[in-house]
């Protein structure tokens, strides 16, 4: 067993023994942990590590399932396994806890050493893969023939050498490159080529480029796999500016790696370079370390002919071992074989320095030695004759020169006695030592030569068993019963033979272009193999090529190719076979280049994991690339479909379904049946995507910007002072690096998450930019279902607060600016920075509102624990799972009733012991409840989405009525989760889920009076680790107010969704409780009290008694209603059912109303006045106002954010900056009477006043000078003369299509500036405040309608007329819908 697993059980209530894995806390030696998380599992079977997690998962069940099987018999009840594949086991949850919270990191880097397919391996060799072929020695024809063409002798060594080093280990401490230096053509690639089939698996390619510039900080992102050999197969070194970081990876040495979007880090690479290039290495300098690292192999210019090469090249992949073994015996020969090389040949072609020293080596070398003034002159006149672009200088010039010669002095004496300076001594020669090149001739090649000869293959299996066919061409007899052998037969007969089990024939089978069997073509394909022996097939027209295979048979591919078959001799089968003619070649061996079992799958089934994959799957099919035929290609499509509809796959190719449609249909004979098909085809998975877990990755905050030509990604690391990454048009790559991070975005979840889906799926730009205009359309099938996936969490979803990100950035005073530029236009090239640079805002704004709403996002992550989700989910979402669980039809067990329905057992009210005695009950038609005790309202009717009670007509989202008028002591009376307790009072849910819902309900009532005790037992105790303290408890009571929000919202949405009831036509939950307010006011009215406000589920009542108070209380228990008395206003002006101005009555003014001994009952008795005594409260907009606000009633002193006005629209607003242009009212004028007087229906108009308008209309534009401010923007309005502009919107004629002009909303008849311009100009005191004092006296006159606003506002006891003006019940305002909050 697996050293980090022990096997336990348990029995369940039912008595069921359950097994499951325990998962032991030590040091393991099968499993390794890297970065806190699984890295690699050790698989005995295999002889290998893997880093497939789900190779461990299946171990693990393998282990379970052997334990079940054999101790079954010693369990009495029944048995079930916790598998790890099935994810309500929880038994994953466990072991992702484990490796990731309960492991320390234990690891080793894998592969970092060869491992052949005959090398035998145990855990400490740390390896997860094998080459394909074995290391072995073996012939390499085909390997020599190109060789020996492409390269000279001491060339090909060089490549053999180096090829040889990376066999033996050794790469890894040598500090040498390899270039292959040539013409295009001349064999370079092919040299890579072969290496990297030496070294599949263990390679990777790089930009040699990139690593000798010195502005690429990521050119070492290409080494980030450690790997053993580097390829680049057209690199360029021409031009290096800094060859350090070559330098430093050649040699090995300890680098610091910058990969894209992770932190830097250090690694010694130990990778050998290759590189073809037909540019030489720049070398700068005799000194560079390139020279003594560099190995340079010239071609020989020879080619092979077409045919030789495809024929060889086929060959060469069945001698892959032989050919390392040649190479690593090459390499062993001699080890230290190019300590000492240097790159003549590269030298001469990129140095100007080596040039001259060659056109100068006769002299230098028959003096062995010059001064610096002589060699001086002799470079200078080399440097004017050769158009050297950049000599050196003379002080250069003197250090490189020493490089050449032995040795230096200052002074030196000659040898007639003549002393001069700076001599340079013994003129090093070696440096230019030219090496020879030998060629060798071009072999002929052959084809097979088949001959009517005696069969090697008869002579070495003559002791095998055979028999004859037949004549219906079977075998005689059973092999059990067979006693004749090869030798006693005649095989030029029909026969069967029973071969070596390591024996395989490769059978060609390949016809012309009429079907029929083809020899010729036969002939030209086996010819490609390796030499071995050969016979014709029975028919005469195939081949046979017999070979002995080194390696399990078993574990080879039966197809090669189309009509190439691998025949494999196992068990009881038997090779049939009739003599005709053959070749006189011994049966050869062959050890690699045939195919595995599972390596060349024609369906990729793994790829239906994903959408992408998916959605690839699907093309194909479509493309009939996986079969000819529509039929089969639609029933695979259907396939696919259910198997991801059945898994956790969550996926959304709605999209797709019209292309399928119309490929169903275009079959010839099954259209019938294909279009039925897919009419039944599954395109979205049941559930929307479920966020993923990843805490580990850094906190990342990004926006995107799509126009017709640029698509841009802007993201921060999480931080202040963190630099904003500008990404401009990246690709599929970059964007699935980035996806690695928890991405956090506005509004991400419904677009910005698509679009980077799309990308990573390989979008263009064009294709990206319809994409976002069918999102912006509301376009439906347009988003991807694992989109939804991509972030981490959206600000916008998890915020209580919906409202736009620019309407953020001013709230929170950020930095905010349009761009301008049309977004259905291309962005000139020169412009994609300065677009990038913008699309910063939006980022830093971002990151601004999480902080802003960290309570928010506090809530989210509780809800998303207690549901066993991500924070990247919708509190929708995870408020259905945490009361329905899995269930995604709760919908049977819900309950609905129409409650106009009076059935003979219902019941009038009845007073309880403990009630007030009123003076009478209430109204006995209308008061009714049914034999369920749930309330029964009489009369009540719905229709065409109407509803009208008691002769009201009654608001779909809940009951508005108002009696305007100034008041006096008015109790504000307030229910309790008015909605929520609906649900429970009406058991929508039916018992269980409703149940569920009324615990959370119950819960944040608790928390709410400080009961943590009795909350934590609540849930089955999911909320006993957030109420620790009173701050985490407020967090949990938020999230639980989110949640309970979330339930009322879903009742009523018309969307599809577990919570709603397609019977539930008429809102119950919202009418039940605007049906009842309607009762409690003619209640209350019978009584004597005006009912003077009804906002949804409080009522303010006027002069109101502790009686009338602890009356309204008792009859709303009766309907599952707690009522909460709020507050009590001093005083009170109604304007409408929407606005009023109160103010908070003082502590002590309560306790005269009501007496002391009620107000200090409970904490929430007029909770508001205990915190706010005597302040003023204001709601609606008028009076909220701050400037109007703190005028009239606060007294607060005015600031410049109460002077700043925060507009909208749907189009775009402009400032239009006229004040110093001519006025061009008039003419505009003139222009529209010419359109109304002469437009058509089209809206166009005769060409002679088209031409009018046209000349009118370039006179008015000099009028104006419009400044494009974006879709918000906040403003101040600015004194004439004080330069501010006429603020308006864009508007369109629809017939048309014509751009306009209008006021923008509220701000007719005064100019404005943006506010954020007002404060940077110091112009605060150019402010208008006549717009303000405008807001002020209409406020006043319209609370004097009311009575005397002076008294009204004055610091004296209030107290209203007693008659006050009677305006009547205010009109419904069913329209006017504010959303339901729990208080």
């Amino acid at each position: 067993m697996i050293d980090f697993l022990m096997i336990s059980t348990r029995s369940t209530k039912r008595g069921v023994i359950e097994i499951y894995p325990k998962f032991i806390i030590k040091k393991s030696s099968d499993l390794m942990i890297r970065g806190g998380d699984f890295y690699a599992i050790w698989l005995e079977d295999r002889g290998l590590w893997s880093t497939d997690e789900q190779d461990a998962l299946q171990l693990i069940d393998r282990e379970l399932d052997r334990y079940a099987e054999e101790n079954r018999k010693n369990f009495d009840s029944s048995v079930k396994v916790l598998h790890m594949w099935d994810s309500e086991s929880g038994m994953i949850d466990s072991w992702h806890k484990y490796c990731q919270k309960q492991m320390r990191d234990s690891f080793h880097m894998l592969d970092e050493k060869l491992i052949f397919s005959n090398t035998p391996t145990n855990k400490k060799d740390y390896a997860s893969k094998k080459l394909k072929y074995p290391l072995e020695e073996g012939t390499i024809n085909a390997y020599d023939k190109l060789m020996s063409t492409l390269y000279s002798e001491t060339e090909r060594e060089k490549i053999e050498w180096a090829i040889g080093s990376i066999v033996c280990g050794d790469s890894k401490k040598l500090q040498k490159f390899m270039v292959l230096y040539g013409a295009a053509g001349t064999g370079k690639s092919t040299v890579l080529n072969i290496i990297q089939q030496l070294f599949d698996g263990y390679y990777s390619v790089f930009d040699a480029k990139a690593l000798g510039s010195s502005s690429n900080s990521f050119a070492l992102e290409a080494f980030k796999s450690n790997p053993l050999v580097a390829i680049q197969h057209d690199g360029d070194l021409s031009r290096i500016e800094d060859n350090t970081r070559l330098n430093s990876l050649v040699s090995h040495e300890l680098m610091t790696v910058n990969e894209k979007f992770k932190s830097t880090y250090a690694n010694r690479f130990k990778c050998f370079l290759f590189m073809g290039t037909n540019k030489p290495v720049k070398i700068t300098d005799a000194k560079s370390g390139l020279i003594r690292r560099l190995i340079d192999v010239s071609p020989s210019g020879d080619k092979l002919s077409p045919k030789e090469y495809k024929t060889v090249m086929k060959q060469i992949e069945f001698e892959l071992g032989a050919i390392a073994y040649h190479c690593q015996n090459v390499y062993l020969a001699n080890p230290g074989m190019y300590d000492d090389y240097i790159p003549v040949a590269m030298l001469g072609a990129s140095n100007d320095f080596y040039n001259f020293i060659i056109d100068s080596y006769h002299v230098f070398k028959k003096e062995d030695g010059t001064t610096l003034k002589a060699s001086w002159e002799m470079y200078k006149t080399y440097c004017d004759e050769a158009k050297v672009p950049f000599p050196f200088s003379q002080r250069i010039f003197k250090e490189e020169l020493k490089n050449y010669f032995r040795d230096y002095k200052e002074r030196f004496n000659l040898d007639d006695g003549t002393r001069v300076r700076s001599y340079y001594i013994g003129f090093r020669t070696e440096k230019f030592e030219e090496q020879t090149i030998s060629e060798k001739e071009e072999p002929e090649q052959k084809l097979i030569e088949f001959k009517a000869q005696p069969s090697i293959f008869d002579k070495e299996c003559a002791d095998c068993p055979a028999q004859y066919a037949t004549s219906s061409e079977i075998p005689t007899s059973k092999w059990e019963k067979v006693k004749t052998k090869l030798s006693s037969i005649d095989t030029s007969k029909l026969h069967y033979v029973k071969v070596p089990e390591k024996h395989i024939v490769i059978d060609f089978d390949i016809p012309d272009k009429d079907g029929n069997k083809s020899f010729e073509l036969n002939l030209k394909e086996a010819s490609k193999w390796p030499p071995t022996y050969a016979e014709l097939s029975k028919s005469g027209q195939g081949i046979h090529l017999h070979y002995i295979y080194a390696e399990d048979p078993a574990k080879l591919s039966r197809v090669y190719d189309d009509h190439i078959e691998v025949k494999v001799f196992n068990g009881k089968s038997s090779l049939r076979r009739k003599l005709t003619k053959c070749n006189n070649l011994p049966i050869a061996t062959i050890n690699s280049g045939l195919p595995l079992k599972g390596e060349k799958q024609v369906i990729n089934f793994e790829g239906v994991k994903s959408e992408k994959g998916l959605r690839t799957q699907i093309k194909r099919n479509l493309n009939k690339e996986y079969h000819p035929a529509t039929k089969p290609s639609i029933d695979f499509i259907y396939k696919i479909l259910e198997d991801a509809y059945a898994s956790d796959l969550h996926y959304d190719v709605t999209d797709m379904r019209n292309a399928v449609l119309a490929f169903a249909a275009s079959s010839t004979h099954q259209a019938d049946y294909c279009i039925k098909l897919v009419n039944k085809m599954q395109f979205k998975s049941a559930d929307q995507s479920s966020g993923t877990k990843n805490d580990d990755a850094k906190l990342v905050f990004y926006d995107v910007e799509v126009f017709p030509n640029l698509f841009l990604v802007n993201w921060k690391i999480e931080g202040e002072g963190k630099p904003v990454v500008r990404m401009i048009n990246p690709t599929s790559a970059e964007i699935e690096e980035l996806m690695r991070f928890r991405l956090v975005g506005f509004n991400c979840r419904r677009y910005d998450n698509h679009i980077l889906y799309a990308r990573l799926m390989g979008y263009t730009n064009e294709q990206l930019f319809s994409l976002s205009n069918r999102i912006i359309n509301g376009s439906a099938n347009c988003f991807f279902g694992e989109a939804y996936n991509v972030s981490y969490t959206d600000v916008y979803d998890f915020c209580s607060k919906k409202q736009s990100l620019k309407k953020w950035e001013i709230e929170l005073g950020i930095h905010h600016q349009e761009l301008g530029l049309p977004w259905d236009q291309p962005v000139p090239e020169e412009m994609w920075t300065k677009v990038a640079e913008y699309c910063d805002n939006d980022v830093i704004a971002t990151e601004a509102v999480f902080n802003a709403r960290k309570a928010d996002f506090t809530a989210r992550q509780i809800l998303a624990d207690v549901a066993g989700m991500t924070v990247n989910d919708t509190t929708n979402s995870l408020t259905t799972k945490i009361i329905f669980g899995n269930n995604r039809k709760p919908q049977d067990q819900f309950n609905y009733r129409f409650m106009g329905e009076v059935t003979p057992d219902c019941e009038p009210w009845t007073i309880t012991e403990d009630m007030v005695l009123y003076d009478h009950l209430g109204d006995e038609n209308f008061t009714l409840f049914n034999k369920d005790g749930k309330p029964v309202f009489q009369g009540y009717t719905f229709e065409g989405g109407k509803s009208i009670y008691r002769g009201e007509e009654v608001g779909e989202g809940g009951y508005v009525y108002a009696e305007p008028g100034m008041y006096s002591n008015i109790a504000l009376l307030d229910i309790a989760s008015m909605h929520p307790s609906s649900i429970v009072a009406e058991e929508l849910f039916g018992p269980e889920y409703t149940k569920r819902f009324n615990e959370i309900l119950q819960a944040r009532i608790a928390i709410k009076h400080k009961e943590f005790d009795k909350a934590k037992k609540m849930l089955n105790g999911a909320l006993a680790k957030y109420l620790t303290d009173e701050a985490a408890a407020a967090d949990l009571a938020q999230a639980l107010k989110i949640a309970i929000n979330s339930v009322y919202g879903l009742t009523s949405a018309s969307f599809d969704h577990p919570f709603r009831d397609n019977r539930n036509k008429d809102n119950i939950v919202a009418k039940r409780g605007a049906l009842f307010m309607v009762n409690l006011k003619h209640e209350v009215q019978r009584r004597g009290f005006i009912v003077a406000h009804i906002k949804t589920d409080s009522i303010k009542i006027p002069d109101a008694t502790p009686e009338i108070i602890q009356f309204v209380m008792d009859y709303g228990k009766q309907y599952g209603y707690n009522f909460e008395h709020e507050a009590t206003y001093d005083r009170m002006c109604l304007v409408n059912d929407a606005v009023y101005i109160a103010r908070y009555a003082t502590v002590e003014k309560c306790c005269d109303l009501y007496g002391k001994k009620y107000i200090d009952s409970a904490k929430d008795i007029c909770k508001e006045n205990k915190k706010h005594p005597y302040a003023w409260t204001a709601t609606g907009t008028q009076f909220q106002i701050p400037y109007v606000f703190k005028t009239l009633f606060s007294k607060e002193n005015i600031e410049f954010e109460d002077m700043c006005e925060t507009k909208s629209v749907t189009s775009s607003l402009y400032l239009d900056m006229n004040e110093a242009l001519p006025d061009v009212s008039k003419l505009e004028d003139e222009v529209v009477a010419l359109k109304k007087k002469y437009a058509d229906a089209n809206g166009d108009y005769p060409f002679d006043v088209d031409e009018e308008i046209q000349t009118k209309t370039s006179e008015i534009a000099k009028g104006h000078d419009y400044h494009f401010i974006g879709k918000v923007g906040q403003f101040c309005p600015i004194k004439p003369g004080c330069g501010g502009g006429i603020l308006l919107r864009e508007t369109e004629n629809k017939k048309t299509g014509e751009k306009g002009y209008a006021a923008a909303t509220g701000s007719k008849g005064f100019r404005w500036l943006e506010s954020e311009m007002v404060k940077q100009l110091d112009k605060q005191g150019d402010i208008d405040r006549g717009y303000y004092n405008n807001m002020v006296d209409e406020a006043i006159k319209s609370l004097s309608v009311y009575g005397d606003f002076e008294r009204f506002a004055a610091d004296e006891p209030y107290v209203s007329d007693n008659t006050p003006p009677w305006f009547g019940a205010g009109e419904p305002h069913e329209d006017d819908i504010t959303p339901f909050d729990v208080r």
